[in-house]
């Protein structure tokens, strides 16, 4: 075969095979160009990022301890429910003849070390029944109403189950 009968082979298979040619082109042009030198890291799915509040009754202490007049401030807190955790739930619904079956299973993750854990829905924060507040400077009507809007706002409860007391 002389190259005069190959040269015109060459177009011929080119055109046939243009646009493989040029997605490889593509493909070994994006390979060559450098990365930013950072090498990947595993990301956890946002259900893991889950962050741990502190307990409700210290928190509130720290916060209340800062409005003014208070002085010092002890607080306590009345759990109706805990934090409440949803999973998700696969649900199949059977019918038949004879009536219809409701088949309900948690889904389950498998992650990357074999480990498997529920797939988390929604985490509902705790319910309070009431507050107790004994603080320094519940004798000013000001303070006390304060310290009743803050906690109103923190917990969810209303004024009528907040008492704020003063401290001996």
């Amino acid at each position: 075969m002389d190259i005069k009968a190959m040269g015109s082979k060459v177009p011929a298979w080119i055109k046939k095979y243009r646009y493989p040619i040029l997605v490889l082109a593509i493909g070994l042009t994006l390979m060559l160009i450098p990365g930013k030198g950072r090498q990947a890291e595993p990301q956890k799915p946002p259900e893991e990022t889950v962050i741990q509040a502190q307990d409700p009754a210290q928190e509130l202490t720290r916060i209340l301890g800062k409005i003014q007049g208070v002085g010092k401030v002890e607080v306590l807190l009345t759990v109706k429910m805990g934090e409440t955790t949803i999973y998700q739930i696969d649900e199949d619904i059977t019918t038949s003849e004879s009536g219809s079956t409701v088949r309900k299973e948690t889904v389950i993750i498998s992650g990357s070390d074999r480990s498997e854990r529920p797939l988390i829905t929604q985490i509902l924060p705790p319910e309070y029944l009431g507050a107790v507040i004994v603080c320094q400077g519940a004798d000013d009507v000001q303070v006390r109403l304060a310290v009743v809007e803050a906690v109103c706002k923190s917990t969810g409860l209303g004024a009528d189950r907040i008492t704020v007391l003063k401290m001996k």
